[in-house]
């Protein structure tokens, strides 16, 4: 028995750290997954959107803590329940996807591993079943010494959490498992395999008033694209970091586009504010999403492959 708990406890705390960390490397990618969880017509609890984001971070924390915790042994007791009480809430999400097929995507991995519905919801009664068995054996969950250093593991996993979730929401992922990640060509993500599933990009536009221009920018070697998915939420104070970097740009012989997917009267209002020199295509907010974490966020392009991708605190860092 004390070897069937010692194995659980290793798969269990193995698999919420691992599914912590890849959401813990993008919390924004978690928090539009909780966006849409609760919006009007799945959880209809649209009062909780502003709090998406801490709400991400703080279960994404939670996981990768209570793995550890669970790992080194660090108050069983309250780490199991901890563990239940999480999986408990995980379990509702992924039945709820899979029952009335609402979110086709839980986000358990992040975007590193897809998972159907009813495949997130296996994992999850598998998982409680296991947690289940642990809070029945906690006296045979012992601390790996008899020391201070469980509690030591676990609080710097807590303060290296924090740190890494500050990070990147100061900046960008630092693992890009999107199809917009650097390196990645865009109109190659867009073919279509002889498997006859969906490609990775699919729907992807940049039109103008009249056409889509997107086939005639995959053309071009030097192209920047300044991404602002929604101008009524950017950080307007990076507009003055994006003109700066956009007239270097163009004078280094870039076409520069903006692209949002807001309506022309805020768009021509931000044109006229900070004075830009490029204008703007419309995209799916969805998909500009995807694309990059930041709103303004820079995207470089070379015949349609990213080659660079910076939020605009890190417009400097871009190399003409």
């Amino acid at each position: 028995m004390k070897i069937l708990v010692q194995l659980v406890r290793i798969i269990v705390g193995a698999l919420f750290i691992f599914s912590g960390f890849v959401k813990l490397v993008d919390p924004i990618g978690s928090k539009y997954k909780f966006e849409e969880y609760f919006s009007d017509g799945v959880l209809n609890m649209e009062f909780l959107i502003p709090f998406a984001l801490p709400f991400a971070i703080f279960l994404i924390i939670a996981e990768i803590v209570l793995g550890v915790a669970l790992l080194v042994g660090w108050r069983a007791k309250f780490t199991v329940r901890s563990l239940l009480v999480t999986i408990l809430l995980f379990l509702f999400l992924t039945w709820y996807s899979a029952y009335y097929n609402k979110v086709t995507d839980c986000g358990c991995f992040g975007d590193f591993l897809k998972l159907t519905p009813w495949t997130s919801f296996y994992k999850d009664v598998i998982l409680t079943v296991l947690i289940v068995f642990l809070s029945y054996k906690t006296k045979l969950i012992k601390p790996i010494t008899t020391t201070w250093l469980p509690g030591k593991i676990t609080f710097w996993s807590l303060v290296l959490s924090a740190f890494v979730t500050y990070y990147v929401l100061v900046h960008l992922p630092i693992v890009d498992f999107r199809a917009y990640a650097i390196g990645k060509s865009i109109p190659k993500g867009m073919e279509y395999k002889d498997d006859g599933e969906m490609p990775p990009v699919h729907d992807f536009v940049l039109e103008n008033s009249q056409n889509d221009l997107a086939p005639e920018i995959f053309k071009m070697k030097k192209v920047m694209l300044v991404i602002a998915y929604n101008l009524n939420g950017s950080d307007f104070e990076g507009f003055t970091e994006v003109k700066k970097l956009a007239d270097r740009a163009i004078k280094k012989g870039y076409r520069v586009y903006g692209v949002s997917a807001s309506f022309s009267d805020i768009i021509e209002l931000t044109e006229k504010k900070f004075k830009l020199p490029f204008e703007f295509l419309f995209c799916d907010e969805t998909t500009l999403k995807t694309m990059i974490r930041a709103n303004p966020g820079i995207m470089i392009l070379n015949k349609g492959t990213v080659t660079q991708k910076k939020n605009w605190r890190d417009a400097e860092d871009i190399k003409l």
